[in-house]
Formats: C-alpha cells, structure tokens, sequence
C-alpha cells in the first residue's frame, strides 16, 4: 500500500499539478482495509489503456508508476478526462 501510494502522489504532484490526497479506514461487509483517494484537476490522461501498459511513460520514469500502483493493490479505480483532471483510488483489504 506505502509503494502504491508514494507512486500514486509523485504522478499527483508531477501530472497532475498538485491536489488532495484522503485516506481512511474502510469496511465492505465483513472485510476491513485500507484506502487512498489521489484526486488533481490536471490535463488528465488522453489513453487510460496505454497509460496502464507496463514501460509506457509520458515522461522519463520506467513507466510503472500506475500499472504498479494497479499490482500492489486489492482494489484500484482510475477516473479521468482529458481537460478535467484524475482522480485515483486504492484499497488493500485486511487479509
């Protein structure tokens, strides 16, 4: 979860421009976990399918930051538009 996060804040911070990042305790019936939500106002991401592929980068990283994040995690959620920012969230359940 601390990977996931840190990759998902510097690509807040880098891509994004800045924004809001919420954490908290969770529940889903009888599972408990984690979770974060990345949130910027950015340009977005034009390709989510290509942004999500393993060695694609839109800057000079590895590009793993988010199909990482995508592995270290029980649950991710990535919502984005070009012009109108992204917003990511991530849970790791209690196993």
């Amino acid at each position: 979860m601390i990977t996931a996060a840190s990759e998902l804040a510097r690509n807040t911070l880098i891509y994004g421009g800045g924004g809001t990042v919420t954490s908290g305790l969770v529940s889903a019936g009888n599972k408990q976990g984690v979770a974060a939500v990345f949130e910027d106002s950015g340009p977005g991401i034009p390709d989510v399918e290509q942004a999500m592929t393993d060695g694609w980068t839109s800057g000079g990283g590895l590009g793993l930051g988010l199909s990482g994040a995508r592995r270290l995690v029980d649950d991710f959620e990535l919502v984005t538009a070009p012009g109108e920012g992204t917003s990511v969230t991530i849970v790791k359940w209690v196993r």
